[in-house]
């Protein structure tokens, strides 16, 4: 079905193409000699058809299968009646004229759609006002006749039937496209490139709800800064700053699991450790600043090392609002870079 949706021009030629072949077979067993000469034209013009496709002239193909259609089932009608029910197959290409129509049309021209579906009737019914009671020009036996009918409406409903299914196909398609687009759009919105972390965009409503619970939620709040980011920058360049952020990061996820990471910004990472009192964060927090002391990272054979000083802050009724907890973690942090860094401060 994939590749019916995204090769459906060849294939409608293909088939138009065999459907004539089959027509030119049923009308040279009649003896009808004008429907056979005007099936092998039918054949030839799907025949250019098809290297119109792969030349990609979309449209020219598309007009040229509704005026066939039509000047087909005009013609065919005028020689045998209506009773052979040729005119179905101007119901055949009711969704062709739809289907492709959708794709090649825009805006105000799908009213050209409208248009040709109306013109398409209009020539049913002037086929059955001429023809209905009309004899014939060429009598077909009763056997050519019954084949012809049930092969004519065979050709109608599967047409109808095949056109509908790859058109919910395509539409299912391009949901399930647009639904991932969207939730790529919003893991971009929320996550940082570089470091595949929450940013503050996509951190914050994680806190809120733990602030505003009824029952307040016990949490610590561990606000990180890499020391002297900017001279690893300068020394190193700044592929080897991205690759010490990355470095820290992928260490603090291994040691923090269960907890959510943000990028806060720069060099900065925010922990939110749920359940944790600040007893027990206190012992994690001087746990993973000796890991990253003790954990250089190497970048093309070259050891850089590099420090965290970290500020940590328990939930309590004084913080109102994330940004107040993140701010009291954040003030204790800028003191351990004052006062020496690669420190944990609590207090």
């Amino acid at each position: 079905m994939h590749f019916l949706v995204h090769n459906g021009f060849s294939f409608t030629v293909a088939v138009m193409c065999l459907v004539h072949a089959t027509l030119l077979l049923i009308m040279w067993a009649d003896g009808i000699t004008p429907l056979v000469r005007l099936n092998i034209l039918s054949v030839v013009v799907y025949a250019l058809c098809f290297l119109l496709i792969r030349r990609g002239h979309v449209m020219p193909v598309y007009l040229s299968i509704i005026l066939e259609v039509t000047v087909y089932t005009i013609i065919s009608t005028h020689y045998i009646g209506f009773r052979c029910a040729t005119y179905c197959f101007l119901f055949s290409i009711v969704p062709i004229i739809i289907y492709f129509g959708c794709f090649l049309f825009k805006g105000m021209s799908r009213w050209n759609i409208a248009l040709m579906l109306a013109l398409n009737f209009a020539i049913f019914v002037n086929l059955y006002i001429r023809y209905s009671d009309t004899p014939p020009v060429i009598e077909m036996t009763p056997d050519a006749r019954t084949i012809l009918v049930i092969f004519s409406s065979f050709v109608m409903v599967f047409a109808t039937i095949f056109y509908s299914a790859i058109y919910i196909y395509a539409s299912e398609i391009e949901v399930v496209s647009l639904e991932e687009r969207n939730k790529q759009l919003s893991v971009d919105a929320s996550e940082d490139a570089l470091t595949a972390l929450l940013n503050r965009r996509g951190f914050l409503p994680l806190i809120t709800p733990l602030m505003r619970s009824e029952v307040p939620s016990h949490f610590c709040i561990a606000f990180c800064d890499i020391d002297d980011f900017k001279k690893i920058n300068d020394s190193y360049g700044h592929d080897a700053g991205d690759e010490v952020l990355r470095h820290i990061t992928r260490l603090i996820k291994r040691e923090m699991q269960g907890c959510e990471l943000c990028r806060w910004g720069g060099e900065e990472i925010v922990i939110l450790m749920r359940d944790y009192d600040k007893a027990v964060a206190r012992v994690k927090m001087e746990y993973l600043r000796k890991i990253i002391e003790s954990n250089p990272t190497i970048f093309f054979n070259k050891r850089i090392p590099a420090t965290i000083t970290i500020g940590l802050a328990e939930n309590s009724v004084k913080y109102r609002d994330p940004d107040d907890i993140i701010k009291s973690a954040d003030d204790r942090m800028y003191y351990g870079k004052q006062h020496g860094k690669n420190i944990l401060v609590y207090e």
